[in-house]
């Protein structure tokens, strides 16, 4: 174990490091994090739209207001990919000392630039379609792509310079003028050539050159797993896990999601197993690790009579945030972070949970996921929120009680170390 313990310490942690430190996936992280309001608002939206009470969609229906409701979900949840293209230029760019606004707004020009638009007798316009989830594989390039040429012109002085008495706000406008018109030309280039040819759009291109790698890793239950215990191993080092894997794996499992509520809207088929609702709610129960069942084995332990102080103290600062999906207290309190005693529950918890919600899901005993409860909402409720129906939450208990089976017979051992601890320093 202790070689175990120095090879995670001298291999993954200065390569988790890099990633955790990578300007661009931190970049992808922080701009689609910006969408999640919109996300968590429609999803409330439709939850309410489509609650699981016998006769509550007819009386919506009936009293005029389901419409608007679902005209919410497509004016929050479907402005993913928009918002997006915006958020990931702007934290690029924020990153390199340069003015995260401005590149936004030009990178969000360039997102409505390649998007065909729809025209009609009132004009043109773009489809929902784009602008939601289905649009993040091209919010991710432009984003990342314009931002880097943004800042580039930037700080190479490429720009309009203003006089100093002239107001920064006005001066600001004048330095995005150069950079933002070779970035929308230049895309504007892109779109026409395509355009002109009768190529794919930009949109379907991204779907196969993002989209497809993407999907043969986390959209199959093998992939995933992977994932999952990559996920772990980084936080096991002190590397949030979840920013890594969640900036890489976050658009497809986002656009899966919007695929799926597409469809319930619909009233079609739902097909994706594996959304973010998914892996938030089913997978990583409590927190990365799934340690809800470390803190709960760990609650019981601690009302023993004869339980180490250790444990009183840490029960009441780990289950009440662990509760709410916040596992830091857990994580570095403990602690978890390279404490081989408790490696083999915080990689297999989270795994076991995947596959039994996976069979669950796939054999039809629980349905897919269509919305996205807040990642702090606990569970039992996140269950019938995340897909209309209380048999997620039945799953969301038997998943509980798995994990705290898994983690207990590791946290008695932990128990023992904190007792032995205690025992040597009276």
């Amino acid at each position: 174990m202790k070689n175990i313990n120095l090879l995670l310490q001298e291999k993954l942690l200065p390569f988790a490091s890099k990633l955790g430190n990578n300007k661009f996936l931190i970049a992808i992280r922080d701009g689609i994090t910006m969408a999640m309001p919109l996300i968590i608002i429609g999803s409330l939206l439709m939850v309410i739209a489509s609650f699981p009470v016998p006769g509550w969609v007819d009386f919506l229906g009936n009293i005029g207001v389901s419409g608007y409701m679902w005209k919410g979900v497509d004016s929050s949840f479907g402005l993913i990919g928009l918002v997006a293209s915006f958020g990931i230029a702007y934290s690029l760019t924020k990153q390199y000392k340069v003015d995260g606004v401005a590149s936004g707004i030009v990178s969000l020009a360039a997102f409505i630039t390649v998007t065909p638009f729809v025209i009609s007798e009132m004009g043109a316009g773009i489809p929902t379609t784009y602008m939601a989830a289905r649009g993040l594989f091209v919010a991710i390039i432009l984003g990342l792509t314009n931002g880097y040429v943004y800042q580039w012109f930037i700080n190479h002085n490429v720009q309009i310079k203003m006089p100093d008495s002239v107001p920064p706000a006005v001066a600001k406008s004048f330095s995005a003028i150069i950079p933002g018109a070779a970035i929308i030309v230049f895309w504007l280039l892109v779109y026409g050539i395509i355009d002109t040819f009768n190529w794919p759009h930009i949109h379907d291109l991204a779907q196969v050159i993002l989209g497809k790698p993407l999907g043969l890793l986390g959209n199959n239950a093998f992939g995933v797993s992977i994932l999952v215990a990559l996920n772990s191993l980084f936080w096991f080092v002190g590397i949030h896990g979840g920013n890594i894997v969640g900036s890489v794996m976050q658009p497809l499992w986002l656009s899966n999601l919007d695929e799926n509520r597409a469809a319930y809207q619909a009233g079609e088929e739902l097909q994706h197993v594996f959304t973010t609702a998914f892996m938030d709610n089913f997978v990583f129960i409590g927190g990365g690790g799934a340690t809800i069942g470390l803190v709960l084995a760990l609650g019981y332990l601690a009302k023993k009579k004869h339980a180490s102080r250790q444990s009183k103290v840490l029960t009441p600062l780990t289950v009440v945030p662990g509760l709410f999906n916040i596992n830091e207290p857990t994580t570095f309190g403990v602690p978890v972070v390279l404490n081989v005693l408790l490696i083999i529950p915080f990689i297999f918890a989270p795994i076991f949970n995947l596959i039994i919600a996976y069979v669950a899901m796939l054999s039809g005993l629980v349905p897919l996921t269509y919305a996205a409860p807040s990642w702090t909402m606990p569970p039992i409720i996140s269950g019938v929120l995340a897909t209309g129906s209380f048999s997620a939450s039945l799953l969301q208990v038997v998943l509980i009680i798995v994990d705290i089976l898994l983690y207990l017979p590791f946290v008695l051992a932990v128990e023992k170390r904190f007792k032995a601890q205690e025992l040597s320093n009276n």
